[in-house]
């Protein structure tokens, strides 16, 4: 066997392990912990469609080249993920797959797992909520953003029906489970920053929706005027179910069960491949 065949495994099984450490160190957190941790998360967010606003004002809404803008909002995006990842500050779509792994290794409860959802999931919303309520009265009145340009990138969301808005956050959740499993792959700062720059960039680039920078996108709609409460629950409530699915089912299910089930590790190999045994 060669080589590389005896190293992937064993590379699989190491940022798994890693993965489900992690997971257990969060789920033993103390509950005020991880609510400002996940409050801290959900005010970071924010700064990326923040961005995105003052962007869209600044290139023009009526007249932007629609290539080169939605690549500069894509970027722009990526900035508060960076900001929360990088932090370690507690995100509730990072923890549809790091936090369920130590559920499906049977080193956790399901209570435990809903414990720590409910509290990252309460903190983070409470966080871009506050962010939004702050940020966007003070950039519209400073001139920078115009609040047409928060009502654009709101109904960018609010227009779809509900499967689509579920299908893409799956999608989104699909995409932010990945980011937290690369993430325990790579060593260097500037690794882990590439990675959740260029996910979170594609998250941007598709529109896809995600429930807690969404928040700050569609909520900031309702606070200068044309969405209503209504729209903006609604969105809230297919987003964060379609987050979940992509996290759990796609990434975490699915990358623990090619693991736990893809043969011997390189040790087990090794052993097995010694002559005198």
């Amino acid at each position: 066997m060669s080589p590389k065949s005896t190293d992937s495994p064993a590379e699989g099984e190491a940022i798994l392990q890693t993965q489900i450490r992690e997971g257990l160190s969060e789920l033993r957190r103390p509950a005020d912990g991880l609510l400002l941790s996940a409050l801290s998360a959900g005010l970071d967010i924010g700064f990326g469609p923040l961005l995105m606003a003052v962007l869209l004002t600044t290139v023009g809404l009526p007249n932007a080249d629609e290539v080169s803008t939605r690549l500069l909002l894509a970027l722009a995006y990526g900035v508060g993920f960076t900001f929360v990842v990088l932090g370690r500050s507690e995100l509730f779509t990072e923890h549809t797959t790091l936090a369920v792994l130590p559920v499906l290794d049977g080193r956790a409860s399901v209570a435990h797992l809903g414990r720590l959802w409910g509290l990252v999931y309460v903190g983070n919303v409470v966080g871009a909520v506050v962010f939004t309520l702050v940020a966007v009265p003070v950039v519209t009145g400073l001139g920078v953003a115009d609040p047409a340009a928060f009502v654009d990138i709101a109904k960018t969301f609010t227009k779809h029906d509900w499967p689509v808005l579920v299908g893409g956050a799956v999608l989104a959740g699909w995409l932010m489970g990945l980011l937290s499993w690369l993430v325990a792959a790579v060593d260097s700062s500037a690794a882990r920053l590439l990675v959740v720059w260029l996910i979170a960039a594609a998250i941007g680039l598709a529109h896809l929706p995600h429930s807690i920078a969404g928040t700050v996108e569609v909520f900031a709609g309702t606070v200068v005027g044309p969405v209503t409460v209504v729209e903006f629950g609604r969105f809230l409530a297919f987003t964060t179910l379609g987050n979940a699915v992509g996290g759990s089912v796609f990434v975490a299910l699915l990358k623990y069960g090619h693991v736990v089930r893809g043969g011997p590790s390189t040790e087990d190999v090794t052993q097995q491949s010694t002559p005198g045994d």
